[in-house]
């Protein structure tokens, strides 16, 4: 039998304690794949968020919400997508972790009635600069995200869900969002960088 790289050995273990071991192959080889294919392109690309899991360089997990208007998450290649990174609370996780260690999951989910997820595993890289930022409308910088794996998870367990409304936040052409309620705070202010005060 063919050895898996998709696979790990704590893996392997609980798919022969659980029998599930045939079918992880055969998802392996029948869903994972490693290009966008027209379906993930349209969920990716018409994504209002996703979630972004990014490793400190001793190895340990952070896990972040990013959010925009549906558009904001690009495909830009075979199994390359952009996403801009947006004024945030200056703590620079995400980022930071992919300067230091480029191996980043992605989640994007949908809740409506056709329930659907992917998972994207690949390696990341940072860009503070470059005619591609200014494609992104409120960008401080772009992320690349270089796809290893790319598959759904089955979606039964998630709640339908409607969206009501876009964040009042998210950047977009001919609109200067308000200022997050956190930036007056009496205890945070004073510390912000002078370009964050308005």
């Amino acid at each position: 039998m063919t050895s898996s790289t998709f696979f790990h050995e704590g893996q392997r273990e609980l798919q022969d304690h659980f029998d599930s071991r045939r079918i992880a192959d055969r998802l392996e080889e029948a869903r994972r794949h490693d290009d966008f294919s027209d379906h993930d392109r349209a969920i990716i690309t018409t994504a209002p968020f996703f979630f972004i899991a990014t490793i400190t360089p001793d190895g340990h997990p952070d896990c972040s919400f990013k959010g925009g208007m549906p558009g904001f998450v690009r495909i830009i290649g075979n199994n390359v997508l952009a996403f801009p990174d947006y004024d945030g609370n200056g703590m620079f996780r995400t980022l930071g972790n992919i300067r230091r260690n480029p191996n980043v999951g992605l989640l994007f989910l949908q809740f409506s009635e056709n329930r659907f997820r992917i998972r994207i595993n690949g390696t990341a890289t940072c860009h503070l600069s470059g005619p591609e930022l200014e494609t992104f409308e409120g960008a401080q910088a772009v992320v690349h995200v270089t796809a290893r794996d790319i598959f759904p998870n089955c979606p039964r367990y998630i709640p339908e869900m409607k969206l009501e409304n876009q964040s009042e936040y998210s950047p977009r052409p001919n609109y200067e969002p308000p200022d997050p309620a956190w930036k007056s705070k009496p205890d945070l202010a004073p510390y912000l960088s002078p370009k964050k005060r308005k």
